[in-house]
């Protein structure tokens, strides 16, 4: 059961997905799906053709026909939904990655009626799989279609204006997939680029493809100082996007305060990672900014509920409505962030002038699964009466683990969904009140797990 978890399906090839659990995973999902077709892709990794495989056969046995992709970026599969197949559109899609794991890892990020499919549905998908026996193999039923042509003639024809501007662009792929689909878009717009690790391989053998890890961004940093103005990095399935300028590495949450600036009036979402800052700047511009839990599937559920015109995550995850479908896609932000920079819009001016914070990265507390909603739950209890010297509390947010907001800033304790730690993460006006905030909260974690 540990590989389903609260937005996908992950583990490792041949110990925990293999022939007989992936069939299984095929067939049962099956069952959750209206109608009679469903997309899927696959990554770089080496054993993705072969997953493909084993989810075809589940999935035929199931009674559904697949419509084949072969490797595309995770963003290609959604996209999928949204056009029609010679008369066909899909009921639901299937991007087989492993996304930034290591190379040993693989997954199924499910897409059903255009909606995600994610958490309880998961778990109860785990539940059944778990209990039934091997279905039996009935007659291989795949239509491939070109999904990556299509994709690309969007992307090209949509921002058609970009086309020969003079910034010099440099990015790195990480040797994910996004180099199947920037090659081709950055040509045809006529685009001054320089292009690291383009070549999908899914052993990753230059660097772990996660740009929201400093380290994994010096490559590009290097060649930002020499070749380029601006510089892009994306994961390994190409839904997160790090953007650089020579001065800055701008994260997810002031990404969608930029985005925000050629909005009439937006509503915007944000997880409990982002920067106050955001939210006060958005409010202060007019729009609607609206806090909400980590996790793209989560945020693309609220985007549905509240017709929001975008969204963010700190680590790279941007969901633009506004223009587009609603669902998290690093190339298309790419494009965005160049259309800003085509219409004048200095990036680090526009930056300097939000109010000056001291953020951490995330920062991560090792516990166990079993413990980790546990100590969450103590944190919260601890909190109704906090030690004498315990900075003092304006008001506690707990949409998502807890974020206690201070006189000065802010401080967040939450679970990871995916991973056996919490996430913490600090922000203040004051660089020694950040420090304070950090020294407290991690003092209340501590006692906490002392007392479960």
């Amino acid at each position: 059961m540990s590989i389903y978890r609260e937005y996908d399906i992950r583990g490792i090839y041949e110990k925990e997905l293999n022939e007989a659990s992936v069939v299984r995973i095929g067939y049962a999902l099956a069952s959750k799906i209206e109608g009679e077709y469903v997309a899927v892709g696959y990554d770089a990794r080496s054993h993705s053709p072969i997953l493909f495989e084993y989810l075809t056969r589940g999935l035929n046995a199931g009674g559904k026909k697949v419509l084949g992709m072969g490797l595309v970026p995770t963003p290609v599969n959604y996209f999928a939904n949204y056009q029609e197949w010679d008369g066909i559109t899909p009921s639901a899609s299937v991007m087989i990655t492993g996304s930034h794991n290591p190379s040993e890892y693989n997954g199924f990020k499910i897409t059903v009626d255009k909606a995600p499919f994610f958490s309880e549905d998961i778990y109860a998908l785990g539940r059944e799989c778990e209990a039934m026996d091997m279905p039996a193999e009935v007659e291989r039923d795949v239509t491939e279609i070109d999904a990556l042509s299509r994709y690309v003639d969007y992307m090209v024809d949509a921002f058609s204006h970009l086309k020969g501007m003079d910034t010099r662009i440099v990015y790195d792929c990480g040797n994910g997939v996004a180099g199947v689909v920037t090659e081709d878009i950055f040509s045809r717009l006529e685009l001054k680029t320089k292009g690291l690790y383009v070549d999908p391989d899914g052993t990753f053998p230059n660097h772990h493809p996660d740009p929201s890890v400093e380290h994994n961004l010096e490559d590009v940093k290097k060649l930002l100082e020499t070749d380029g103005d601006i510089a892009f990095a994306y994961d390994g399935d190409a839904d997160r996007i790090a953007v650089l300028t020579h001065k800055n590495n701008i994260k997810g949450d002031m990404m969608a305060l930029l985005f925000s600036m050629k909005m009439e009036k937006p509503t915007v979402i944000g997880e409990v990672k982002c920067s106050q800052v955001m939210y006060d700047e958005l409010e202060r511009r007019g729009a609607k900014a609206i806090m909400y839990k980590t996790g793209h599937s989560n945020l693309k559920v609220k985007m549905r509920e509240t017709n929001a015109d975008l969204a963010c995550e700190v680590s790279g995850h941007i969901f633009f409505k506004n223009r587009y479908f609603g669902y998290d896609d690093a190339i298309y932000a790419t494009l965005r962030v160049l259309e800003l920079v085509h219409d004048g819009i200095d990036l680090d001016a526009e930056l300097a002038k939000l109010p000056v914070v001291y953020s951490t990265e995330e920062l991560k507390v090792e516990t166990t699964e079993a413990e980790k909603f546990k100590i969450i739950e103590r944190v919260k209890e601890l909190l109704q009466n906090p030690p004498a010297d315990f900075p003092t509390i304006k008001d506690i947010i707990d949409v998502d683990g807890v974020r206690i907001n201070f006189e000065k800033g802010w401080g967040l304790v939450r679970a990871s969904n995916t991973t056996p730690v919490l996430v913490t993460r600090f922000e203040s006006t004051d660089a020694e009140e950040a420090k304070l905030y950090e020294q407290k909260i991690n003092a209340l974690i501590e006692e906490a797990k002392r007392s479960l």
